[in-house]
């Protein structure tokens, strides 16, 4: 099922690779529910009356789902580069490169880690919920927060991943 991700990994890599392609995956499922929810709010805007807080569950339910791809992203080398730059660079000069996109991205995920935990607290502690159908907005912090840690993961197998590459 996953053997393109976990294909040359073992171990550690290998787990991470799993759980980042399981993960994305789930989004994904989350992102198809998002779409029948919008689906059956309007068929029912037009039959009879449509889905009460619709826009609230689209709105927690993509950033969720956006969230659960980066790890992903960040596994494959599906980020977005300027190729244009590097089109013809040698094999050792783009190694460098994504390891240095892997400990940046490791950075930047450590950083959102942090601050989002945080501000999970203080959504949590105010008690802060969606205007129609009361869902309390802290929840949608947890599955980031998951992100968040595996694409921490992610990065750092793809950093060593790099080095290795590098040094080959």
């Amino acid at each position: 099922m996953f053997a393109a991700e976990v294909e040359g990994r073992s171990g550690f890599s290998a787990a991470v690779a799993r759980l980042v392609t399981l993960w994305a995956l789930l989004g994904g499922v989350l992102l198809l529910g998002i779409v029948l929810v919008n689906v059956a709010s309007v068929v029912g805007a037009v039959v009879a009356k449509p889905l009460p807080g619709d826009f609230e569950l689209t709105e927690m339910g993509v950033a969720v789902a956006v969230f659960a791809f980066l790890p992903f992203c960040q596994f494959t080398d599906a980020n977005v580069t300027a190729d244009i730059f590097t089109a013809n660079a040698p094999r050792p000069v783009l190694a460098v490169l994504r390891a240095l996109a892997s400990l940046i991205a490791f950075g930047f995920a450590g950083i959102l880690v942090w601050r989002m935990y945080l501000g999970m607290l203080d959504q949590k502690a105010y008690n802060y919920t969606t205007t129609i159908l009361q869902v309390p907005i802290w929840w949608a912090f947890v599955p980031i927060l998951v992100s968040l840690v595996l694409l921490i993961a992610a990065a750092a197998v793809t950093f060593r991943e790099s080095l290795s590459e590098v040094r080959t």
